[in-house]
């Protein structure tokens, strides 16, 4: 997986590249630079006037350091005041030195005057982790800190502007992973879920309590937004992808369309040339050494504030930060489908000639502007990827950039024709007050009321919102109150079926899911309704239809979505049924238990993996490079992924650095040891059956025997180090005499190479059956591999192997077990066989014992592992 080039990557990336060991690595630092030059920090005044930006339009300060250092992440609380997540570890030298230190903090600002001049400020949380996640509710806020998925409540009980009690408001837990491959974003969205980017699940609060509940993968990384719709956008750097799964709310799915961005849509055009960018030359144009595509993007914004331009409203903003601009993205709807461009040709909305500008975030205001986070730094690249030996570190320090850190600045974009707006009071406004903000132009506005309103949880606002949702002429307005309502547990059937005939598609496809929840308390009465707005003449109604249907289940949903999808004429309603009715991911003969952990596994890499190892497994393409170029190598029919378990969990865990089969990839694999071992064999199990693959799943048992054996290891493998340390399979079977106890004519096919053939016994299993393997000489020998493949159930129901010498004398067994899977692999101490015999000890009725494959495993040699001995006993096997 790819490594990570920015901020953006660094937060919450997809690449598992690994830092090779600094000693190691020295002798490949590239020759020093005589001359090295000093990119200068710019005051204020200075850095305005190196912005370009479209006419009209021009920034202003509004936090700036010393106030402020190492921002990441601004959210504002219902009285207009700003929370500043500071990230004050992250990279102040080009080491990445102590960046857990508890140094971060969460700062407060806001105008004393209510004029928009941010006159007062306090630190409002200190001594904090890497604060990453930030989201104010009606009387404290919610901070998250980096390697946890907790979720604390920070309250200010005297209202002096600093936090004095801290209380658990959801326990995630430990989370794993370089601070790059970690949660992000955190928005309170329209249908009263809290979302992250990165986790595939959302949080929601039910009288005191937090209930989780999954989602699908959301591919995003650093920031988090949505539009007026309430559907979450996310964004993605590692993959070079920018914008991904926008198509449907990701509660229901998550696909990407080929031609849902405009040809030349990823291309960026900056103004600073550097060619500090991770990865080398395919990154940055030759002639001016600019960033010539997406490698960072983050920190999305669908602009929704009502004092910019009309026609700014609705379109996706997000940063560039090694380009040091931002991207405007136009936003358009096809038949439920929608589509992105960049409106303006080879340029973009904001960029910047102070190599020093790193925008990573941004957010619509409440004064109805949008405020823009800067980091304000030289480096935005996380340590992992400066390393000695980097492509990134000599370009750094030519530059003088690992001197320019511990600053920062938030700036908000104003335009000639308009003013911001006025601060809000809304934490001391009645529920009454709050109802009539819902109508608000400025989204912010109406997401906060109805954040309070649910959140006060007073009822006696609910006839107010019924007049609204049914008649309000503002369609938005009437949106917002019928989430309020659901958020107030305040809706009935027989209120949304009048909701179910509005006049607006996005009403009704709202009534749609605010529906779920009377499913959710056991009410089917919406049942029949629900399935009618299948034929509904809009396909985003439609679309939303059919995913409810399917999400909750409905009798006869599965039939009717394929029957829709098939008649329409809409692309929207055809992609949408199509990806509904695709088959779960699973392996044949994968019990259970072992499909849980592939769903797990899948759910791991669709976060994180396939940013560099591509959807299919094959790689992620490498844009500007030559065709069949990839960011990293394919998964799909490798040796080390398909081989003996041990392989890939020994990459997981320590890492891969340096060439794979002759070609060095930009991406590299770094070490998830932090990861806890369900997490590693749940990822290792997804791979090792999917993209074509099929070999045995991972249990917990084994990464822990690996990861202590691997305790004192520090550096990541190179692949001649990995091969030399695991068991291979032998690979001399046209040599092999083998015989059985029945069908022994059919003996042959158990090792053909051909999963399509198999042999069987040819009646059902009893014991006393056997199957047995002469080799040409005496061999060390720890496990056999047998695969039952479309066999399912045709895994021996019990078993003992047993070697000799001559084929006559067979010593006690050297395993025993039972099998409960069609992929059956049985490990044992290493000993030397010439004659290895798999004698059945169970039955069972109607059921061959069939072998499609069988494969022999032969132990690494010992002086090229580091893992020490297994200590289970003989005669038990490993499964």
């Amino acid at each position: 997986m790819k490594p990570i080039v920015n901020l953006t990557r660094a937060f919450a990336a997809v690449s598992l590249v690994v830092a090779a060991p600094r000693a190691q690595a020295a002798a490949e630092v590239p020759p020093a630079t005589p001359k090295i030059r000093q990119v200068p920090y710019l005051d204020v005044s200075e850095s305005l006037k190196a912005f370009q930006l479209q006419p009209g339009y021009h920034l202003e300060p509004v936090v700036t350091d010393p106030i402020i250092r190492e921002p990441v992440v601004a959210a504002f609380d219902g009285n207009g005041r700003m929370f500043v997540a500071e990230l004050r570890s992250y990279m102040q030298d080009i080491d990445g030195t102590d960046e857990n230190a508890p140094v971060g903090r969460v700062s407060l600002h806001w105008s004393s005057k209510g004029d928009g001049n941010f006159d007062r400020h306090t630190v409002f949380a200190d001594k904090l982790v890497l604060p990453r996640m930030i989201l104010p509710l009606a009387d404290g806020l919610l901070i998250n800190e980096t390697d946890t998925e907790d979720l604390y409540l920070y309250r200010d009980t005297d209202g002096d502007g600093v936090a004095d009690t801290k209380e658990i408001f959801y326990k995630g837990g430990r989370r794993g992973g370089n601070l790059e491959h970690q949660q992000s974003g955190l928005i309170w969205s329209q249908d009263n879920w809290i979302y992250q980017a990165v986790n595939a699940y959302r949080l929601r609060l039910v009288g005191t309590n937090v209930v989780r509940e999954d989602t699908h993968p959301n591919g995003g990384q650093w920031g988090l937004t949505q539009d007026n719709y309430g559907k979450p956008w996310f964004i993605n750097a590692g993959g070079e992808v920018g914008p991904l799964n926008f198509q449907v709310p990701i509660a229901y799915l998550d696909f990407r369309l080929p031609s849902e961005v405009a040809p030349g849509f990823r291309e960026v055009w900056p103004i600073v040339g550097l060619a500090d960018v991770q990865g080398g030359e395919v990154r940055f144009r030759p002639e001016d050494k600019t960033l010539n595509h997406f490698t960072a993007t983050c920190g999305d914004d669908i602009f929704r504030g009502d004092r910019l331009p009309a026609d700014l409203r609705g379109d996706l903003l997000f940063g560039e930060p090694v380009g040091r601009l931002i991207r405007r993205a136009k936003v358009e709807v096809r038949e439920g489908l929608t589509y992105l461009s960049n409106p303006y040709e080879k340029s973009e909305f904001i960029r910047s000639s102070d190599p020093n500008f790193r925008p990573v975030n941004m957010v619509t205001a409440p004064d109805g502007t949008l405020y823009i986070v800067d980091m304000y730094r030289g480096i935005i690249q996380e340590g992992n990827w400066t390393r000695p030996g980097s492509f990134l570190r000599p370009r750094i320090e030519e530059n003088g950039l690992q001197n320019n850190f511990g600053r920062g600045r938030i700036w908000r974009l104003v335009h000639d024709d308009f003013k911001p707006g006025p601060q809000p009071h809304m934490l001391d406004e009645s529920p009454a007050e709050l109802v009539a903000h819902l109508a608000h132009p400025n989204g912010w506005w109406r997401d906060t009321a109805q954040k309070l309103l649910v959140l006060k949880g007073d009822t006696s606002v609910v006839p107010a919102l019924r007049q609204m949702a049914l008649t309000h002429p503002d369609h938005l307005a009437r949106i917002h109150a019928l989430w309020t309502l659901e958020g107030l547990d305040s809706i009935d059937p027989v209120f949304i079926r009048e909701t179910l005939k509005d006049r607006h598609p996005q009403v009704r496809l709202a009534a749609i899911r605010a529906g779920e929840h009377l499913f959710k308390q056991r009410d089917p009465a919406l049942e029949p309704d629900i399935l009618a707005m299948l034929k509904d003449p809009d396909a985003a109604v439609v679309m939303q239809a059919m995913m409810t249907s399917r999400m909750l289940g409905l009798h006869g949903s599965e039939q009717l979505v394929e029957s829709t999808g098939s008649a329409s004429s809409f692309a929207g309603v055809k992609t949408v049924a199509e990806r509904l009715l695709a088959p779960p991911p699973g392996a044949d003969g994968l019990t259970a238990d072992d499909r849980r952990v592939l769903k797990k596994g899948q759910t791991i890499y669709k976060e994180l993996c396939f940013s560099c190892h591509g959807d299919d497994g094959k790689g992620m393409p490498l844009a500007g490079a030559a065709p069949g170029t990839t960011l990293a190598p394919s998964l799909a029919g490798s040796k080390t992924v398909g081989g003996p378990r041990e392989g890939v969990v020994k990459v997981l865990l320590k890492g891969l650095t340096g060439p794979v089969a002759g070609k060095k990839y930009d991406a590299q694999m770094v070490s998830m040891e932090s990861n806890d071992d369900a997490w590693i064999a749940a990822v290792s199990s997804y791979v090792r059956n999917s993209f074509g693959n099929h070999a045995s799943s991972v249990g917990t048992n084994e990464v822990a025997r690996l990861r202590a054996g691997l305790a004192n290891r520090t550096e990541p493998w190179t692949v001649d180090e990995l091969v030399a340390s695991l068991p291979q399979f032998l690979t001399n079977r046209a040599a092999w005499k083998l015989s059985a106890s029945q069908n022994n004519d059919k003996v042959k096919a158990a090792i053909d190479g051909d999963l399509g053939t198999r042999f069987d016994t040819g009646t059902s299993q009893r014991p006393g059956m056997w199957f047995q393997i002469e080799l040409p000489a005496a061999t060390r020998i720890s496990g056999i591999l047998l695969d039952a493949a479309g066999s399912t159930g045709d895994y021996p129901r019990g078993y003992t192997v047993q070697i000799s010498g001559d084929g006559q004398n067979w010593g006690t067994p050297i395993a025993k077990g039972k099998g409960h899977k069609a992929l059956l692999e049985i490990l044992f101490r290493p000993v030397s066989a010439k004659f290895i015999r798999i004698n059945q000890t169970g039955s069972v009725d109607g059921l061959f014992w069939s072998i499609h494959e069988l494969n022999l495993i032969t132990p690494p040699l010992p002086q090229a592992t580091s893992v020490r001995k297994p200590t289970k006993p003989a005669g038990s096997g490993f499964e």
